[in-house]
Parts: structure tokens; C-alpha cells; sequence
């Protein structure tokens, strides 16, 4: 789930950044990956200096989920090493653009959907307000849910 930490261990170098492999989901069929020229490239002054922040092949490193893609398989995750990302994912509500907190304590709903017509999802990151402001209004109960979904104890 976008948001979530996890460990990775580091399969290889490309030109763009690293392919990792999620530990504790290493058969689960999917391909994970860490954009460094994404992350890093405009806190870097050369490419060099861009290298040099790719952690070695064979370490074990944290990471936040910060996407996933299930369009067609494999399932696509990208992952996040920013220090920044790592205390505390942000991204872009799919709804009204504000910046929302993925990360555990934050505010963000991931919603997925599906069609019943075939595979692969999609996935949107919103506010519980905007989800509950674009359900029917006479829909009472769907809308209080909306504001409560994670927060029940």
C-alpha cells in the first residue's frame, strides 16, 4: 500500500536507478523498482554525484512504497528512498491537488478500482473529506463511512 515501509534488497544499477526486490515478496510476482534521477537529480550537480547516491548491489535498504501499478502484470511498485519520503509520505490528492499524507497517522485514502470486465486496477489517492464531498448526499451512511474508514477501533 502506497505509503508503507518496507525493506528491499538491491538486484541492479540501470541508468534511471535500481531494481529492487521487496523483502518478504520476493515470489510474489512483481517488479519493484526506485527512480533515482526522479528522486535525487535536482539535488545532485552531476552525474556522477547522481551515481554515487545509488545504494551497492546487494544491500538491503529502506524504502516507501510511494505506487503501484496494476495495469497488466507484473505489478509495478516504486518505491521511495528520500529521508524526507521515509518519516513521512506526502503526494497529490486525486481530487482537489492538495498535498496529503500517505504515511501511517495521515490523512490519505487509497482507493482502488476495478472493472468486472477484466484485469488490472487503478488507484487513487484522496482526502477522506473529498471522497465523502463526491458521494450522493442522500447517501448518509456511505459518506460517514468514508470519513471514518481507518479509523475504527
Amino acid at each position: 500500500m502506497p505509503g508503507q515501509k518496507v525493506q528491499a534488497t538491491v538486484l541492479s544499477h540501470h541508468p534511471w536507478g535500481v531494481v529492487v526486490e521487496i523483502v518478504g515478496h520476493e515470489n510474489a510476482g512483481l517488479s519493484a523498482s526506485i527512480d533515482m534521477i526522479q528522486q535525487f537529480s535536482e539535488a545532485t550537480s552531476s552525474h556522477d554525484e547522481l551515481l554515487a547516491l545509488f545504494p551497492p548491489i546487494g544491500s538491503q535498504i529502506d524504502a516507501v512504497i510511494e505506487q503501484i501499478h496494476r495495469w497488466h502484470p507484473p505489478v509495478s511498485v516504486r518505491l521511495s528512498i528520500r529521508p524526507a519520503d521515509l518519516e513521512s509520505l506526502a503526494w497529490s490528492c486525486d481530487f482537489c491537488g492538495e498535498r496529503i499524507t500517505l504515511s501511517p497517522g495521515g490523512d490519505a485514502l487509497v482507493l482502488d478500482s476495478r472493472s468486472n470486465d477484466g484485469p488490472g486496477s487503478h488507484t487513487l489517492i484522496s482526502h477522506r473529506h473529498c471522497l465523502a464531498e463526491r458521494i450522493r448526499p442522500e447517501n448518509h451512511g456511505e459518506r460517514a463511512r468514508a470519513l471514518k474508514i481507518g479509523k475504527m477501533h
